[in-house]
């Protein structure tokens, strides 16, 4: 038999071993208040990312890119924390001999999280690549943007080549305040009917002068064509306006308008930029800028042939205005405004006729010829005309007709010895 104190000893001595994961030195100084702190700034730290991260996708919808880089920063420096509680855990518990089972599990949370940071790490990545890729993108909107502008820049220039109307500018609603004007034959169109009317308004104090004067209008008129057959005597007015557009033409078919100037050849894109910045200006404000340029000397040379010196010596009783403009000067009378108005209608015809590719060439129809529908117009409308009757004939050709393109600007013509209606 043993002894009694030995079969007393042993069991207890087997029931209270026990296998401890650590030294027993090192397991009792572990805290457990440190470790219970430890885990919590774990889970606030995981918390705090979240939070980063999620403002960090926010930031992309829409595309913020001072929130991107904000949101960044924290989601980086909450990783810094979590990697410094990392270290610091690791620092001040070494690997176990064995582990408990709530030190599994605290390790599976460690490992958890661990790929959790991993999986941080991969998306910050991919946003950074984003961020450069938006990054790119801006600088690419932001030349094109530039590109734009210098393109907006050139067309205003262009623009104020142009010429600018205050009224239509005004009308159109443009913002910038420029009136974009398109080369089209519908423009070529509206200029020829300012010009036919230009003629008409000139004859107008032409005619009163001369009744003024005491000129005898009827021999005047024959004297410029003679036998043409008027339906009414106030058609001989149209005698007038062909005498005025026959001298106002001469030349048009010529690239200067048969004037004399220094410079060489010009391009198209210079005569309609002539066209468009002439078309607002006063005449005489044109004249005073610059009095022997191409278009002052076109108004002197115009003038001295559309106005006879025995008619301008019985409208003023002398010729000093024509000396003057003979001179090389150009008055500011009544009368030689309401010409400068003819003249720069006519001379910008010819700056808009020019512009175009092929040029517009300007047709003329002599007396005698048979009428045709397609190449004239009549200036007198309600026209009485007969089947049985032989065509009418040109009497006067008031204005000449024009070719743009495949397209045709009937000439406008008095017919003589038509009847008309009353």
């Amino acid at each position: 038999m043993l002894p009694t104190g030995l079969k007393d000893n042993q069991p207890r001595e087997s029931n209270s071993q026990k296998v401890h994961p650590q030294p027993m030195e090192d397991s009792a100084n572990q805290n457990p208040e440190a470790l219970e702190a430890l885990i919590s700034k774990i889970f606030t730290n995981i918390s705090s990312l979240k939070s980063a991260y999620i403002q960090l996708q926010s930031a992309h919808t829409p595309y913020d890119p001072d929130k991107i880089q904000a949101a960044d920063k924290d989601v980086i420096s909450e990783l810094k924390n979590l990697s410094e509680l990392k270290h610091f855990y690791r620092e001040n518990n070494p690997k176990p001999i064995c582990v408990s089972p709530q030190d599994s599990r605290l390790a599976a949370e460690i490992q958890e999280q661990q790929s959790l940071l991993k999986t941080y790490e991969v998306m910050v990545k991919k946003f950074q690549s984003e961020i450069q890729n938006k990054d790119s993108e801006i600088l690419q909107l932001q030349q094109m943007i530039e590109e734009a502008n210098q393109k907006r820049a050139k067309l205003e220039k262009n623009l104020k080549l142009r010429g600018l109307s205050t009224k239509e500018s005004e009308g159109s609603g443009d913002e910038s305040g420029f009136y974009s004007v398109d080369l089209t034959p519908d423009l070529f169109i509206s200029v020829v009917e300012a010009a036919f009317k230009a003629i008409h308004d000139f004859s107008k104090p032409l005619i009163n002068m001369m009744k003024a004067a005491g000129w005898d209008l009827d021999a005047a008129a024959n004297s410029i064509e003679s036998n043409v057959v008027y339906a009414k005597r106030a058609h001989k007015k149209y005698a007038f306006e062909s005498h005025i557009c026959q001298r106002m033409f001469s030349g048009f078919q010529h690239e200067n308008f048969s004037i004399k100037v220094d410079s060489g050849a010009v391009s198209k894109e210079t005569f309609f930029h002539q066209f468009l910045s002439m078309r607002e200006m006063d005449p005489l404000d044109m004249l005073g800028q610059n009095p022997d340029s191409a278009f002052g000397k076109f108004c002197r040379s115009k003038y001295l042939v559309v106005v006879h010196p025995k008619m301008e010596a019985s409208f003023f009783g002398n010729l000093d205005q024509r000396n003057y403009i003979n001179g090389g000067g150009h008055p500011r009378t009544p009368f030689y405004q309401v010409f400068l108005k003819l003249a720069k209608s006519i001379w910008l015809l010819h700056r808009l006729a020019y512009s175009f590719d092929p040029n517009v060439k300007v047709f003329q129809v002599k007396r005698g010829n048979e009428f045709s529908e397609v190449y004239m117009e009549s200036v007198v409308k309600n026209l009485i005309l007969d089947e049985n009757d032989p065509k009418p004939r040109v009497g006067l050709m008031v204005m000449p007709g024009f070719w743009i393109g495949g397209s045709v600007i009937q000439s406008r013509v008095y017919l003589s010895g038509v009847k008309v209606a009353e």
